[in-house]
């Protein structure tokens, strides 16, 4: 593999790796949602909802589409879905090992 597309792969991973994008990816999932409706399901706080869906946004992860004074907050795509569906299933199989991994990072 190249490393121009390898360093492309970590910035996508690096997109799903933290707590509160997580939140945020598994809360507009199912269909669009506002900030203040991510912010009201995930309990967190607007300015840092808002640099996370920054960050996911950048990282072509999801979209936003405007509509009057409200920006709403998709992913991007199924297939976007599917990967979220795909770590659920993969840690379905490896749940013990990861629950017990001593390098894993909060």
């Amino acid at each position: 593999m190249e490393s121009n597309s390898l360093d492309l792969k970590i910035k996508l991973i690096h997109g799903f790796s933290n707590k509160t994008r997580l939140q945020i990816l598994e809360c507009i999932k199912e269909g669009e949602k506002t900030v203040s409706q991510i912010v009201e399901e995930i309990h967190g706080n607007q300015s840092n909802i808002s640099q996370h869906l920054a960050c996911l946004k950048g990282c072509g992860i999801i979209v936003g589409r405007n509509e009057g004074k409200y920006i709403y907050y998709s992913l991007r795509n199924e297939r976007i879905k599917g990967l979220l569906e795909m770590f659920d299933v993969v840690l379905e199989d490896v749940e013990n090992d990861v629950a017990c991994c001593a390098n894993h990072i909060d």
